[in-house]
């Protein structure tokens, strides 16, 4: 299946935001760059990249502003956690990352395990770009109501035709932190993960969507147009029983060094050095 959004997720949640008015900040911002604009003496083409790149800065100062609320729901993540010491083939990363998302959805919870990812690494879509796995974290926690929303993960796999890629794919469902609420028609993401073939940690991230745009903004926008002008929802998903793959190799470590300890603490586990 071929699924590609000329829009990212995050854009399409501030793209909510700005049509429900609950932005009036960002609402300014563009009108003021496009009164500015219009006085200025530039060819077409040139007004339609300042437009493309204002919408970028629009959708980056929302997620922006999501990270600077006080109250800090992911208190409980180790963000300095030591990294993976051993890379991990492919095939295993895949099933580590797997059962990780089965159990935590971080897709929406943002309750990320920080050891997979690079310290460079980075989320980036047509509308916004986050460094680093605490911005990413604290972006989607934000946005994606909490007592809702759901990332139903239907698989995690090792992806045949883009190289060091990981493809996680997942049903998206529940309401985005915009205005009173707006409920999410429950669809398919897939999620690209890169990894580094040094390091076999997590550098990079895009994700996908089996719906277009405008479907995704109606559905939400109109409820009542679902299954008649836009797609019905996405099927509920099959549970499946995950196991975290046993990890071993680590030697010469005490407890305290080795970095599996602090992946065993978010199953609530013990690890036992090899």
């Amino acid at each position: 299946m071929t699924m590609k959004s000329p829009c990212g997720l995050f854009g399409l949640l501030v793209c909510l935001t700005l049509l429900s008015g609950s932005l009036s900040f960002e609402i300014r911002v563009a009108k003021h760059v496009h009164s500015s604009s219009a006085s200025r003496s530039m060819t077409q083409g040139d007004n339609n990249n300042m437009g493309e790149q204002e919408y970028r800065n629009v959708a980056t100062q929302f997620m922006s502003k999501q990270e600077a609320d006080t109250t800090d729901a992911l208190a409980d993540i180790a963000f300095s956690a030591p990294k993976l010491n051993r890379k991990l083939s492919l095939e295993l990363m895949a099933a580590v990352l797997d059962a990780e998302l089965y159990k935590k959805e971080w897709f929406v919870t943002g309750k990320v395990n920080p050891i997979y990812f690079a310290d460079s690494f980075r989320f980036q879509d047509p509308d916004v770009t986050l460094d680093g796995i605490e911005a990413y974290a604290r972006g989607v926690n934000k946005i994606f109501d909490q007592a809702t929303s759901r990332a139903e993960i239907i698989s995690t796999v090792v992806n045949e035709f883009i190289p060091d890629t990981i493809t996680c794919t997942w049903r998206l469902s529940g309401k985005a932190n915009i205005g009173p609420g707006l409920n999410i028609k429950p669809y398919i993401v897939c999620t690209d993960l890169t990894i580094d073939p040094e390091t076999g940690l997590v550098v990079f991230q895009e994700d996908r969507f089996d719906l277009p745009q405008w479907d995704i903004l109606l559905s939400s926008l109109f409820p009542f147009l679902i299954g008649k002008l836009t797609a019905p929802p996405a099927p509920p998903t099959e549970l499946r029983v995950v196991t975290m793959p046993t990890l071993t190799g680590l030697k010469n470590r005490t407890p305290a060094e080795n970095p599996f300890d602090v992946l065993q603490q978010f199953f609530g586990g013990k690890t036992k050095t090899p």
